[in-house]
């Protein structure tokens, strides 16, 4: 889509944080006007307009979000971060977006925050990153108008996982049993989870794969007619975020990003029929960014279709936003 400056800036919350700056950074490059949000002046980036705020003084959060037109949450443990944040954009009648991975979050604000967006007239969309959103927009594009399957599988693969502070933390806030769709319901995971292999595109190929449902479970099945659903990541990837001992992940080039490389397939099964969409690139973490910023341009410019909590490939139209993404940040299949 094309930019048009937006009258009111996008604020991003946690905007010291990883994600958040290459999120500042796309919302520069896209000339959009930005709003930086944290918990003190100090640590927040030179450069951006800024606000201070933290999670418990709602006064302050009100404040800080005065006058935006969206608010971009980067800040986790989304457990506690996007209650508090998403109520106070709510109240300052600003559209708000987040990169959770952690089903409960996005569980909650789906259950929590529909009715007071839906009053307020902005649109909330929690888990619009790497694996709630573009999962989501994968699965839409796939499954189309009727948005129903007997059975969808998520499979990801990365070459390498170096995990940021901020998942590091999650991962030990993040105790909740996930959950996957069975009998078209949300259950929980069986454990141990089961192993199994995919054969990935290049340079993946065929990996050794475990069960492990992050936020796609939720924004797949809060708007998708789907009979089962599970999810897939590379074992070595969860090897590694697992040990204490994997460094954080380094820029190598001008963007900022890591030598990381995904695929993520989503596969959609109806009867005898099997359809794929694919969707591969560079860095998990760096392509949120567009994700997010996408979205944001587009509430601030357009605003929603319809006012309430939704997924990502239910406010937009998937095909079309993730062709937005392509090539530049996205190689689709």
């Amino acid at each position: 889509m094309t930019d048009t400056r937006p009258l009111r800036p996008i604020a991003v919350y946690g905007a010291s944080g990883h994600t958040a700056r290459f999120v500042l950074a796309e919302l520069q490059r896209r000339g959009l006007p930005a709003l930086a949000v944290g918990r003190s002046a100090a640590s927040l980036p030179a450069g951006v307009p800024h606000r201070v705020a933290t999670i418990d003084d709602a006064a302050a959060l009100d404040a800080a979000f005065a006058g935006c037109a969206a608010v971009i949450n980067c800040a986790g443990p989304f457990l506690d971060t996007a209650q508090p944040v998403a109520e106070a954009a709510i109240r300052a009648g600003a559209h708000y977006i987040d990169v959770t991975a952690e089903q409960a979050s996005a569980m909650a604000v789906f259950e929590r925050l529909d009715a007071p967006a839906r009053a307020a007239g902005v649109a909330v969309i929690p888990a619009a990153g790497f694996y709630g959103g573009l999962a989501d927009l994968l699965a839409s594009s796939l499954l189309g108008p009727r948005g129903e399957a007997d059975e969808l599988t998520v499979a990801v693969a990365l070459d390498r996982w170096w995990p940021t502070a901020g998942t590091r933390k999650t991962g030990e806030r993040n105790t909740v049993p996930r959950l996957i769709v069975d009998g078209g319901r949300l259950v929980a995971l069986a454990l141990p989870a089961a192993r199994s292999t995919w054969h990935f595109g290049e340079p993946h190929g065929q990996q050794p794969v475990i069960e492990l449902p992050f936020s796609e479970t939720i924004t797949i099945s809060h708007h998708l007619r789907v009979g089962g659903l599970r999810s897939h990541l590379t074992e070595s990837s969860l090897e590694e975020i697992r040990d204490e001992t994997t460094p954080p992940p380094a820029s190598v080039d001008a963007l900022g990003r890591s030598a990381q490389r995904f695929e993520m397939v989503v596969r959609a099964r109806q009867g005898d029929s099997v359809r794929t969409a694919t969707a591969s690139g560079r860095d998990i973490y760096a392509v949120s960014a567009p994700l997010v910023v996408e979205a944001a341009a587009r509430l601030a410019q357009a605003g929603p279709a319809r006012a309430g909590a939704l997924a990502l490939g239910e406010a937009f139209d998937a095909a079309d936003f993730l062709q937005s993404l392509a090539p530049q940040h996205l190689h689709l299949g």
